[in-house]
């Protein structure tokens, strides 16, 4: 159990410190579209809401030196939308330490009129209190009308606040 709390201070540590030095995404130049289906670079963003439930260590995926964690979130704004999705993190959190957590989440709503679904990878390190953080839409992960979707988003958390910048491109007919 203190391994869980642990995973879950160390990925609360690695978002805070990012968003005290919050970066701006750039788009990915060569995920342009063929030009029958130019695609558009657009931004959105807005608060979200996130719930973390810890998960029992398993013995079969690392054991109580990975805590796994269970992700759900209410995206508002720009992106109207709920995820779902699986954290794994490894570090004890403490302030100026090391770890690292990756994340998978499928997002299901609607991104500035268009409906659909797509899913968001996450990778983060902490380096003895240096993080680094990278969210980005895996390939043809999008459904309905947000087929095509490419991008990556940036989290900012502030005065215990989220909130989500996503730089993205989207076919104009996916």
């Amino acid at each position: 159990m203190r391994t869980l709390i642990a995973a879950a201070c160390l990925a609360s540590l690695i978002l805070a410190t990012i968003a005290a030095q919050a970066q701006t995404a750039q788009p990915n130049p060569k995920s342009s579209a063929p030009a029958k289906n130019q695609a558009v670079s657009l931004r959105a963003t807005g608060p979200f809401d996130v719930k973390i439930d810890p998960q029992p260590a398993d013995e079969k995926g690392g054991g109580a030196a990975i805590g796994r964690m269970l992700i759900n979130k209410q995206f508002h704004g720009d992106l109207e939308a709920t995820s779902k999705g699986t954290m794994l993190a490894a570090g004890t959190g403490a302030k100026g330490s090391s770890g690292g957590y990756v994340a998978l989440e499928i997002v299901t709503g609607t991104l500035k009129g268009h409906t659909g679904t797509f899913v968001l990878q996450h990778s983060a390190t902490m380096d003895q209190g240096v993080p680094s953080l990278s969210i980005t839409v895996v390939p043809g992960s999008g459904t309905g009308q947000l087929t095509g979707l490419t991008g990556k988003m940036n989290i900012i958390i502030a005065d215990g606040k989220h909130t989500y910048d996503f730089n993205y491109t989207l076919p104009e007919n996916p």
